[in-house]
């Protein structure tokens, strides 16, 4: 996570510009039960900047009073070659941070019951989301200009279903992960940015305030807070370090819908 001076994140909301940054993990990264060594970066671009080389082992300093919406605690601190980096792209004093799995613990701040055990780290709300490209694709229907999936930034692209059907969809299976949901995916700046230029407009939060608010998606719902819904939150039920390590979800593996709401006055909103 990148902070600024006070140890405050950064996000595209405010920073668009993030969104031209590219990161590069080793392809061994993604292999079950791989561990970083001395020889294992995370290389990071950036249009007009050379690219800079994070260690992936455990860096030695840490940085205290680091925070993200609701959450204060410390983290790890990637060093000041990292911190030169952000500073002269964004243009103002920036550090990149690394959570500190060893000594802090951030609970989900999902409004559903079953989120509430859960953790994340430095993400939004839940630790995964999920849409469809069929519900891309039925926004992109009504759009005078398409836009990718990309600007969702779902952990969870699927294929092969109705659209906005993930939706009401309250456990799923994928391999041997099981994941729960039930509370949509409200959305704030974020998708109106674009991801390839940094560029920012009106779109797609307008189209999606036609067909996708909270007031045409639950309209008896006592009081309306003009928010537009794309995707799912989920967490997943079964997932332990130690097993979760020694098994992985491929692009291309099938998913089992295990149960669904019957309509929008059961999902969370």
């Amino acid at each position: 996570m990148i902070v600024n001076s006070k140890g405050r994140a950064y996000t595209q909301r405010v920073d668009p510009k993030l969104a031209l940054i590219e990161v590069e993990l080793p392809v061994e990264a993604f292999s079950p039960c791989w561990q970083p060594n001395t020889a294992s970066f995370l290389v990071i671009k950036a249009p007009g900047m050379n690219s800079v080389k994070i260690p992936m082992v455990e860096p030695p300093v840490v940085a205290n009073g680091v925070s993200v919406w609701e959450w204060t605690g410390s983290a790890f601190d990637e060093g000041d070659e990292a911190a030169d980096w952000f500073s002269l792209f964004l243009g103002k004093p920036s550090r990149l941070v690394r959570f500190n799995e060893a000594s802090e613990s951030r609970p989900s701040s999902g409004n559903a019951d079953y989120a509430r055990s859960h953790t994340i780290k430095f993400n939004d709300w839940y630790p995964f989301q999920l849409i469809s490209q069929e519900s891309l694709n039925a926004l992109n229907d009504r759009l005078l200009e398409p836009i990718k999936i990309n600007r969702f930034r779902a952990n969870f692209i699927v294929e092969g279903c109705e659209a906005f059907s993930e939706d009401l969809w309250n456990e799923i299976k994928i391999n041997d992960f099981t994941f729960r949901g039930g509370e949509l995916c409200y959305r704030c700046k974020v998708p109106t940015v674009n991801q390839e230029t940094a560029a920012t407009g009106s779109e797609p939060t307008q189209t999606l305030s036609t067909f996708r608010s909270d007031k045409v998606l639950r309209p008896n719902k006592e009081k309306h807070q003009g928010r537009v819904y794309m995707g799912q939150m989920l967490v997943c039920t079964n997932y332990t370090a130690a097993e979760g390590r020694k098994k992985a979800i491929r692009v291309g593996d099938a998913v089992h819908v295990l149960k669904s709401l019957s309509s929008y006055d059961h999902c969370i909103l």
